[in-house]
């Protein structure tokens, strides 16, 4: 229940006499009052805007000049103003509903820890009123559902992380097994390819023997040819020659 204290002390208060140097500055502010309560909160501010320009710069200027920005929808420039109002006021109840107010105006802007310290203020002022006893307590509801969100949604984050981590070391042993997988594979065709190159060079060589052993035994067998020839004309002049008794005479 966010509702803004519009302070009717303000507006009796412009009843009673002033001095003359605040005496237009009230004026701006009765107008300005006048254009809030016809809902023509931008023209109320530029009224509330001459109020605080002047030297006796009144309370009621600051206030309504927050209402005025609250009514527009522009918080930022309304807790501007209730904040200069809280710190100008020195009666309790002033000073309570400025909190409340800036209270309500953080809390649109989605600035629930600080608002609960303007509610918390507005208390300190006025410990019995309801208002900025409810929307404090609204305020720290809010608060509490956003830091569980907010926990739940880093926790969600994390287990993401996590997950993405795990993904990401299950896809490096993987790429890693493949890789060693792939080198067995080279380092096997290579074995394969040496070894079959070693059949290869060894029958070269067996082959290589073989010729050599092939043209010994023809050399071999060319030389006991020769020697066959040559026992044979040695054989044939023995024949040609005088026998020879060979038995002795005893």
């Amino acid at each position: 229940m966010m509702t803004l204290f519009l302070n009717r002390v303000f507006l009796i208060l412009l009843s009673m006499p002033l001095i003359a140097a605040g005496q237009s500055a009230m004026q701006n502010v009765r107008q300005g009052n006048d254009l809030y309560l016809e809902n023509s909160f931008e023209k109320a501010v530029g009224e509330y805007r001459k109020s605080i320009s002047s030297e006796e710069a009144p309370l009621e200027g600051f206030y309504n000049m927050g209402n005025s920005y609250y009514r527009q929808g522009k918080y930022e420039e309304a807790s501007q103003y209730f904040k200069m109002a809280a710190d100008r006021a020195e009666d309790e109840e002033t000073k309570a509903k400025a909190y409340h107010n800036l209270g309500n105006s953080l809390f649109k802007q989605k600035e629930l820890e600080k608002s609960i310290e303007a509610y918390k203020h507005a208390l300190l002022n006025q410990p019995k009123d309801e208002e900025s006893r409810y929307n404090l307590a609204y305020a720290q509801q809010l608060l509490q559902e956003q830091q569980q969100q907010e926990q739940e949604q880093e926790q969600e984050q994390e287990q993401d992380q996590q997950e993405q981590e795990q993904d990401q070391q299950e896809q490096d042993q993987q790429e890693q097994e493949e890789q060693q997988e792939q080198e067995q594979q080279e380092q096997e065709q290579e074995q394969e390819q040496e070894q079959q190159e070693q059949e290869e060079q060894q029958q070269q060589q067996q082959q290589e023997q073989q010729v050599s052993r092939e043209d010994a035994e023809r050399i071999l067998e060319a030389l006991n040819n020769k020697e066959k020839e040559v026992q044979e004309k040695l054989k044939k002049k023995k024949g040609k020659a005088v026998e020879v008794d060979i038995e002795k005479d005893w």
